[in-house]
């Protein structure tokens, strides 16, 4: 797909390379209106992430479709420049990038008692998440050389180069705008309907009875639009790998789990707190009186962990060779001074001095700031800076090869909880008041290895239009400071609505870095259930298959797998239709799918507002005067499932539309 003379890594001379705007072109970038949109955007797709994230437990690029609105709404606002467009989307990736890092690793403090919940507030959730975001984005300062400009023709870096398609193409930004508008509106209306209003079911689904030959066997779907719209961006190969996951632990495990405990007649262990009492015998559960929910919480969920906890440290260490060449050429760089002095506009980098001294203050401010997990643990900042460092530099690297969203934050963020862990333990750091202080550690790096990963997607896309990497650095760090806000304010606030860890917002990512951490400090993991789900991981990277995606669908609620797997049949469908084996990141359907998930979030996001205030029961007083449409009956059940396949219909529209 050409659309101007971008210049592709084609090749290994890096220095052959000329930007779309030549260096000594200077044309507005920094500019107030470009900061402002950009911080808007980093504000909505940073609450939308959160809201993503703690359902579905994974997160969705938004570099794209930022530079896409930005170019259509910069029109309207008496144009602009392609540089300034880079802005707006370099400061509102951050955002997304961030909230990921987040969601993934922060409410854990919730499920670390007793100590931590108390660490779970505003100013805690909003300094370690500023803490890892610009300890991303210094340590991407120095990798800058190295991986994007000496590597331009080796790392293909498909987010960052896409990104700089849209860019280029700016001419067609209404067209492209038009079909993320479109998701958004549709995706944010159903959501609306269905949950605010109540006019229809938000989730459909059937298990069979506990006494049957099949016991148990579950299959729920949720009829979300942005599950829909993450299924169609992930495609069908990762979204079918996602939902056999889910059929293996829903319609395998449990089934198999509940016939063999009809025949125990004592409690299996481990006993979960949470079924340590049947009111109905005064004992703890015997599997023959769980529900499939309370089998999966139980048992289920550990095998899952286990799965996720080999896949991720599996594909971690694939990346072996890549950590080694990184880390290396990194340090060779620091040696050679590499940032300073540079005199041409696209080489100016935020000095050294500021990141080495930026680094420092870091690592002071999290031993000293009141109230942190961290305050006055000298050797928790230090592990903070080395991880940091090590990760950030292995996710840039990955994110240019493979790109953001097969990036395995999940496993570097294992990685990083495991060793820690097991230092904690070596130093005689055990129980729960050490929990808080290993997680700090862990959310630290994750978020910086995420917005690490994002850092150099971005300024790839600098790279390719000409821009200034100094003003994109400093770009991303407002993108930081603004976000990071909204991301604790959005964080608290579902939790404080629908209860992180429950069904509504299950955060899976964090409920499984809370497994690890309390098992491994406590030295009570039980491993007979997580080393089952470390040998499926291991019995599928036998047979060939990266056990990520499926570890994670394990995990996962199969009514997330499930809507996500229709996603992936409409991109399959879509595909099979239009002849394209692989639709680009800047496609119709990629883009329509992008507004869907961010449409469907906003109005979860407005769901919750209207839930904690008090003002939703008028609104689905509308939905309750047609009962039989969201009741659990055959008519209400089949009524949304008809609604659901009518919207699966409409993105399979949109997405054969041409942008052209």
């Amino acid at each position: 797909m050409a659309h101007g003379p971008v210049n592709r890594p084609e090749t290994r001379d890096s220095s052959a390379f000329q930007p779309y705007i030549p260096a000594s072109r200077t044309l507005p970038e920094f500019t107030i209106k470009a900061i402002i949109l950009g911080a808007l955007f980093g504000l909505l797709f940073g609450a939308s992430t959160v809201y993503l994230g703690l359902r579905a437990g994974l997160t969705v690029g938004a570099s794209i479709p930022i530079a896409v609105l930005a170019i259509s709404v910069l029109k309207r606002l008496g144009g602009s420049s392609i540089l300034e467009n880079n802005i707006v989307q370099t400061i509102g990736s951050a955002g997304e990038s961030l909230a990921g890092g987040v969601v993934f690793t922060i409410p854990a403090l919730i499920f670390l008692t007793p100590t931590g919940p108390s660490y779970f507030n505003y100013v805690q959730i909003t300094m370690l998440t500023f803490a890892g975001g610009i300890l991303g984005v210094l340590m991407m300062v120095p990798l800058r050389r190295a991986l994007i400009v000496k590597e331009h023709g080796v790392l293909p870096y498909p987010e960052g180069t896409a990104c700089a398609e849209v860019l280029v193409a700016g001419e067609r930004g209404g067209k492209l705008a038009s079909m993320v508008f479109g998701g958004l509106g549709i995706g944010a209306l159903w959501k609306s309907l269905s949950w605010i209003f109540n006019l229809f079911r938000t989730e459909i689904g059937y298990s069979t009875a506990r006494t049957s030959q099949f016991p148990n066997a579950t299959l729920n779907v949720d009829l979300s639009p942005e599950y829909l719209g993450v299924g169609y961006v992930i495609g069908p190969r990762i979204a079918g790998t996602m939902f056999a996951g889910g059929v293996l632990s829903w319609l395998v495990f449990l089934p198999l789990l509940s016939i063999l405990g009809s025949f125990i007649t004592e409690p299996f262990p481990p006993i979960h707190p949470n079924f340590a009492n049947n009111p109905a015998t005064g004992r703890p559960f015997l599997i023959s009186e769980m529900n499939p929910g309370q089998l999966w919480s139980a048992y289920i969920r550990y095998i899952g962990a286990g799965a996720v906890l080999a896949s991720g440290l599996i594909t971690l260490a694939r990346t072996i060779p890549t950590i080694v060449s990184s880390a290396r050429g990194s340090l060779k760089d620091l040696s050679a001074g590499v940032g300073q002095g540079s005199q041409t506009r696209t080489e100016r980098d935020v000095p050294m001095a500021v990141v080495l001294g930026g680094s420092l203050v870091l690592a002071i401010f999290l031993t000293v700031m009141p109230g942190l997990p961290s305050q006055g643990n000298v050797i928790a900042a230090v592990l903070i800076l080395i991880f940091g460092f090590f990760f950030a530099t292995v996710s840039s690297r990955i994110t240019g090869l493979i790109g953001s969203s097969s990036n395995p934050i999940s496993g570097m963020t294992i990685a990083t909880l495991i060793l820690t862990c097991l230092l904690f333990v070596g130093l005689g750091w055990t129980g729960d008041a050490y929990a808080p202080i290993a997680l700090s550690v862990g959310a630290i790096v994750c978020i910086a290895a995420a917005n690490a990963g994002n850092t150099s997607q971005d300024l790839k896309t600098g790279y390719i239009v000409g821009a200034t990497p100094f003003y994109q650095q400093m770009g991303l760090i407002v993108g930081v400071l603004v976000s990071a806000s909204v991301i604790a304010i959005t964080t608290i606030y579902m939790h404080q609505v629908f209860g992180i860890g429950s069904a509504d917002v299950p955060a899976p990512q964090a409920t499984l870095m809370s497994t690890i951490i309390r098992g491994l400090l406590n030295q009570n993991l039980p491993w007979g259930l997580v080393l089952v789900g470390v040998f499926v991981s291991v019995t599928l990277e036998l047979c060939g298959i990266h056990s990520l995606s499926f570890a994670v669908g394990s995990y996962l609620p199969i009514a997330t797998t499930a809507p996500i797997f229709a996603g992936g049949l409409v991109r399959w469908w879509v595909e099979q239709k239009t002849g394209v084996a692989q639709e680009s990141d800047v496609s119709a359907g990629t883009l329509f799918s992008s507004g869907l998930i961010a449409g469907g979030s906003i109005a979860g996001i407005i769901f919750a507002i209207l839930v904690g205030t008090g003002y939703v029961e008028p609104f689905q007083a509308i939905g309750n005067m047609l009962p039989a449409f969201h009741e659990e009956t055959a008519v209400g059940q089949m009524a949304s499932a008809l609604l659901f396949i009518a919207l699966a219909v409409i993105v399979s529209r949109m997405a054969m539309r041409k942008v052209e």
